[in-house]
């Protein structure tokens, strides 16, 4: 039997990366290493134009929508990750290859500013 923990155990005072955010869906890998936190997610199937990564207020929100127009079909992810320290927002970056986007938020020494669309480079 697996030991039962709070969902969001960093908030408990925890500062553990595999403990950061723990749900049932694998799609994502999120740590922290050299003053940044990077996150990884799986994306297939969509092109970097559908994907909007947005800021604000400690909230990382990842959007994106495809259109398949020959199948009759719409694909749609959307997922929202809150970080327990302060993130240089300024200094937020996002790329996106092979089907996986990767978003770095280097972590600030004092409060930053709220709100801000990240550019997705491929």
């Amino acid at each position: 039997m697996l030991p039962e923990r709070p969902t969001n155990a960093w908030t408990q005072g925890l500062d553990l990366p595999s403990r950061l955010f723990s749900t049932g869906r694998n799609d994502y890998e999120l740590y922290e290493e050299d003053g940044e936190f990077v996150l990884s997610v799986e994306m297939p199937g969509f092109d970097p134009e559908e994907i909007t990564v947005t800021w604000d207020d400690a909230v990382l929100n990842v959007a994106a929508e495809h259109e398949d127009e020959a199948r009759g079909r719409r694909k749609t992810y959307h997922r929202r990750f809150r970080f327990p320290k302060n993130v240089d927002d300024e200094g937020i970056a996002a790329t996106y290859n092979n089907g996986i986007l990767q978003v770095t938020l280097p972590v600030a020494t004092e409060t930053t500013a709220a709100g801000k669309q990240i550019e997705i480079e491929s």
